[in-house]
């Protein structure tokens, strides 16, 4: 299987109407409106921004095996029936990039802090591990829930965001309360960036003979 992307621009919402589990493998059933699209095993789709493999096809209920580790870093683990998931179907090469590369691989779970309501958009905090704190710029993009957003500020061991009414209308932010849990991609560009250009020691600085090494100077 060659790579497989996304961009964080929510095509539809999925109902779940099948979860089984055993020998920690979870199956879901989603249902979709297929429309068009012709779907087939192997094939890779976003469920709340957590790529997955079409293992089965029913009708219109599309199933997925989820192993531990995804269900560990997820909040697939917390879905019940007549749950509405995000639903993105993988990057073809002549698609248009709308949003930014996501690739479905989650890197943390964050917490909503926040929800408000300001004028016609929701504003929106969500609590991320302090570990991931480098990864975070005002203006930069986050992946929540498999939806691309752009940051506002970060703070306190919080980013935020706004969301407008079309991303609330089309996504399950507008189920989303004070404390339920969100799945949390963070940018691949900046995880590039961290990896090979930050001091890998937490205490360490950028200092003039690190970014002479580097080739900044």
């Amino acid at each position: 299987m060659g790579v497989v992307m996304f961009t964080g621009i929510i095509e539809q919402l999925g109902l779940v109407k099948k979860i089984q589990s055993k020998s920690g493998i979870r199956k879901l059933g989603i249902e979709l409106d297929l429309g068009d699209k012709k779907i087939n095993t192997g094939d890779s789709i976003s469920i709340n921004g957590v790529c997955l493999t079409v293992v089965e096809i029913k009708d219109k209920i599309i199933f997925f095996d989820v192993v531990q580790e995804s269900l560990n870093k997820s909040n697939l683990s917390l879905l019940k029936i007549n749950d509405k998931v995000n639903v993105e179907f993988s990057l073809k090469t002549d698609d248009k990039l709308s949003g930014h590369f996501v690739t479905g691989h989650i890197d943390c779970l964050g917490k909503i802090k926040k929800k408000d309501k300001e004028k016609d958009a929701i504003y929106f905090e969500v609590s991320y591990p302090e570990e991931f704190n480098k990864l975070i710029v005002p203006k930069g993009s986050v992946a929540v829930n498999g939806i691309s957003l752009t940051i506002v500020g970060d703070y306190d061991g919080c980013f935020s965001f706004y969301a407008i009414p079309h991303t609330i209308n089309n996504t399950n932010l507008k189920k989303l309360r004070a404390g339920d849990s969100v799945n949390i991609e963070f940018d691949i560009l900046a995880k590039y960036i961290r990896k090979n250009f930050y001091p890998q020691s937490s205490s360490s600085k950028i200092t003039k003979e690190f970014l002479e090494k580097k080739g900044f100077i």
